[in-house]
């Protein structure tokens, strides 16, 4: 069966950022851990401390990892589109730039899954 690609979009995107109502969307994958097999979206506003969605956040949806138990944040590595990303838990989401629809991911050293398994 013969496929045609779509490559001209002419429609607004139904989750553009004015649509959250001052929220926007931020996605947010734990490496090694495919318990939880793609990021997590979170709608946040701007004005969100860092340290609140390492603190209060997060461990509401990664909680029930084993794991998780043993985070530390304080070590925790991250990347944003792929890059490394130096966070500051003092400062919030817009204070690092962050913007809707960005990916995070981190790394917890020494947590690499269920008995090192990647899960």
């Amino acid at each position: 069966m013969a496929v045609k690609a779509i490559s001209k979009y002419e429609f607004a995107p139904a989750d553009s950022v004015d649509k959250f109502h001052g929220a926007q969307l931020l996605y947010v994958c734990w490496d090694d851990h495919l318990m939880f097999c793609s990021p997590l979206a979170y709608c946040l506003p701007p004005n969100t401390p860092f340290r609140d969605l390492c603190e209060k956040i997060l461990p509401k949806s990664y909680g029930y990892h084993p794991d998780w138990a043993q985070v530390d944040m304080s070590k925790a590595t991250w990347l944003k589109s792929g890059q490394p990303f130096a966070v500051d838990m003092d400062k919030t989401l817009g204070e690092l730039g962050l913007k809707h629809k960005d990916v995070l991911r981190f790394k917890t050293p020494g947590l690499n899954g269920l008995n090192g398994s990647g899960f």
